[in-house]
């Protein structure tokens, strides 16, 4: 097999448009093992990205042993991603949580489950006695199985009734979900990953898809080099292999995507590159959103984003001359200034145009984590359980019907407490105990000395429930150990709706036990009932929480009634909605013009793109009576921390292709370990030279949050701008906690977040750069 660090796409295998991706399985095994040596093959799919590849676990003498592809699963035909090929060395890494850990003063010492059950059941016993369901809040991930999130969902939402819930989709998807609410109506991706075979022109608004979806990137590459190649537009501030692949590249200034794609749909309109009829017919709101456009001619553009003017000319020819135009969003947009406005305007792009509902056509608001559209579908974040909507009576009434509880205990007297305000609520001393499942803030947060002091609160009771000892776990009260992906059964679903099934291949280590165990075992012990007294949430299992997900999805947007854990092992990867209309899945959203949007069923009413302030029912009602989609508009305006004097750069972190997050996984992955061993620094050549960097070199970088010192890598961004990586903090140095807080790129970001996503700006900080390595 290729080195597939060195080549992290592997050979390519071409074809042209309208013809189907060709196989070809890719495999990993331990050294010396052979396919014949190996025990069993165990039906999973990838959970280090957000792409949804379907594989088969390896099993020898009960631990596991490799990957390799599925041939027949629809969204990787056979490919594995270099993280996947490598990263499930993670289970069987030495440092395992093994047994429960409590708090002993300044010290974590080992305890039985029994034990620290009875402290997290009696602290939450305490305080609903004390202060109510207000004192506690659940902070989970994007890595958990659907089966966990819908468990979480119904324990906090309907036995507890606290508003304090969030997945750390916050940080990476939150912009996606808030986007399609905005312009249909609802979540879920109206595109398809099959639609690169067709497409004539691709077009990737802050989408790294090289390094975080590298699958599907070869999928673009296998087209780019067969017959009838399409089109590729990348905006992206540096020189990505995206961008390096691209038929043209537009670098803005991190902030500006904004006013960018206003200028774009400034030419769009001009150049009346507009399907009028299909506007016409499935849309509101064309003439306001002509009306603002009209404003940001592409000179003006160019003078905001340093974007030159013919660029932006040349990219909506591109996008305005396309037959069949997919556009990809992610972090590039998500993660900075006006996030959810950017994105929408993408939204905008495909609807102007008419690029919906068809092969080829679309846009897919990717996500950044395996399992993020369960988080949001289970409502384990700001979402109600099978997107409904907060602000319908009549969806809270059906889920309590469906629940057996009380309406006046699922909270729904204000907006979803997102992460960012949960944290401000703990730092005032309101929010006493956090739950903290499969993610490590401590590390991916931003602003990380204030979430240090935040989390080292005596007054605030932490839960940390994960694989590993992270930088999290070192602030915690109680440490649970959780079974990891290949260790539990249960249900994932990705970006373009593919819903997949992860069976157990082997078991946990030690006393290490399933999320969704812990999970019942916390409701059981707390004693938790519906009002006829059973207990709740009722079901027991993996699959009898699958069937019961499966009850509360049936009807709405993401309906999942039509699937069982049998079809999902019959058949490798299946799109909601799958029903009694669908019973096959449903590729792409939309191709008959029914939009999720309706005043009675969309599961939000909108916000304002500048303000984030909600649009109340009766305005929804009254600007889109029929439930079309929503053509929105919004100005630019300048981000709230620019470059000065002191701080002239522009810093921007973002991702790899060798590492997942915080590293806790593919950190103990030899070969990912090895090849992404420290935190780095991205310049440009010309900023490089000014200030006496060369490559290799150490570079400080401030903010005036903080310092981190890196290894200077010259080149691939433009002039102003420096990019960090920003999975590298604590857990492997000898500073678990971060105190010395030199290394984390979130030492520097910003305590921000956009207003409608609430998503925090990772792309927003001023900083200072200077030769020179830690002191």
């Amino acid at each position: 097999m290729p080195d597939r660090i060195a080549d992290p796409w592997g050979p390519r295998t071409p074809y042209g448009p309208g013809e189907q991706w060709p196989v070809r399985v890719d495999s990993h095994l331990a050294d010396g093992l052979t396919e014949d040596d190996v025990d069993a093959w165990v039906r999973t799919a990838a959970v280090l990205h957000s792409n949804g590849d379907g594989l088969d676990l390896a099993v020898k003498d009960g631990r596991l042993a490799g990957v390799r592809g599925r041939a027949d699963d629809r969204v990787n035909h056979g490919r594995v991603d270099q993280k996947d090929l490598y990263g499930w060395q993670a289970n069987n890494a030495a440092d395992r949580l093994t047994t429960p850990l409590v708090r002993d003063g300044d010290r974590l010492v080992e305890a039985g489950w029994d034990e620290a059950m009875r402290r997290v059941v009696a602290r939450s016993k305490a305080l609903l006695d004390e202060q109510g369901p207000s004192a506690i809040g659940f902070y989970t991930s994007g890595q958990l199985f659907a089966e966990e999130y819908y468990t979480l969902a119904a324990i906090a939402r309907g036995a507890i009734g606290t508003n304090h819930v969030d997945g750390n989709t916050r940080l990476c998807t939150a912009t996606a979900a808030a986007a399609l609410k905005e312009t249909f109506g609802c979540d879920g991706q109206p595109a398809s990953y099959a639609d690169v075979d067709h497409a004539d022109v691709i077009a990737l608004f802050g989408h790294n898809m090289a390094e975080t979806q590298s699958v599907l990137w070869a999928r673009v590459l296998d087209r780019l080099a067969g017959p009838e190649p399409p089109a590729v537009l990348c905006v992206d501030p540096r020189e990505t292999p995206v961008a390096r692949a691209a038929t043209l590249h537009l670098a803005p200034r991190p902030g500006t995507n904004l006013a960018l794609m206003n200028g774009i749909l400034h030419e769009i309109v001009a150049d009346d590159r507009v399907d009028h009829d299909f506007v016409e017919k499935n849309t509101v709101g064309y003439a306001d959103l002509a009306k603002l456009v009209k404003e940001y001619p592409p000179e003006r553009v160019a003078s905001i984003c340093g974007v030159p003017a013919d660029e932006i000319r040349a990219a909506a020819r591109l996008l305005g001359g396309a037959r069949r135009l997919l556009c990809t969003v992610l972090q590039g947009f998500y993660q900075s200034h006006q996030a959810t406005a950017a994105a929408v305007a993408v939204n905008n792009l495909v609807l102007l145009r008419g690029m919906l509902g068809r092969p080829g056509c679309g846009v897919l608001q990717m996500n950044g984590q395996p399992t993020a559209e369960n988080t949001r579908e289970c409502g384990a974040d700001g979402d109600l359980t099978g997107f409904r909507n907060w602000g319908n009576d009549a969806h809270v009434a059906e889920l309590a019907k469906l629940w057996n509880v009380e309406m006046s205990t699922i909270p729904h007297y204000a907006p979803p407490t997102h992460l960012m305000q949960m944290l401000r609520y703990a730092e005032n001393g309101t929010l006493r105990f956090l739950w903290i499942s499969a993610t490590n803030p401590a590390a991916s947060l931003p602003e990380l000395a204030r979430v240090r002091s935040i989390l080292g609160q005596e007054r605030l009771f932490v839960v940390v429930q994960d694989a590993f000892r992270t930088e999290t776990a070192e602030f915690a009260d109680v440490v649970l150990p959780a079974a990891m992906w290949g260790e539990k059964t249960g249900t994932f679903t990705n970006a373009d709706r593919t819903v997949h099934l992860s069976e157990k291949a082997v078991d946990p280590p030690g006393q290490a036990r399933p999320d969704l165990d812990i999970l019942l075992d916390y409701a059981r012990r707390m004693g938790f009932t519906d009002v006829d007294g059973a207990p709740f949430p009722p079901w027991h299992d993996a699959e009898s929480a699958f069937e019961a997900w499966k009850a509360a999805s049936k009807g709405r947007p993401c309906d999942y009634s039509g699937l069982s854990y049998d079809r999902l092992r019959a058949v490798s990867g299946i799109q909601w909605p799958c029903d009694d209309e669908h019973p096959d899945g449903t590729e792409r959203l939309y191709a008959d013009g029914r939009f999720f949007a309706h005043p009675d069923y969309c599961e939000s009413y909108g916000r304002d793109l500048v303000t984030g302030a909600p649009t109340e029912p009766d305005a929804y009602r009254a600007a889109n009576p029929d439930g079309k989609a929503m053509l929105k508009a919004a100005e630019y305006l300048p981000s709230h921390e620019e470059p000065d004097d002191e701080y002239p750069f522009r810093l921007v972190t973002g991702r790899v292709i060798h590492h997942f997050h915080t590293r806790t996984k593919t950190g103990r992955a030899p070969e990912l370990r090895d090849a992404a061993p420290e935190v780095w620094v991205e310049l440009s050549a010309g900023d490089a030279g000014r200030l006496g960097i060369a490559e290799g070199d150490f570079a400080e970088i401030r903010t005036a949050r903080g310092v981190v010192y890196a290894r200077a890598r010259i080149g691939g961004i433009r002039d102003g701008v420096v990019f960090l990586p920003f999975h590298y903090g604590y857990w492997d140095t000898d500073d678990p906690t971060g105190e010395k807080g030199e290394r984390a790129a979130n030492e520097l970001t910003r305590t921000e977040w956009d207003p409608a996503s609430k998503q925090p700006l990772f792309k927003t900080a001023a900083a200072a750069v200077t030769r020179g390595g830690p002191r």
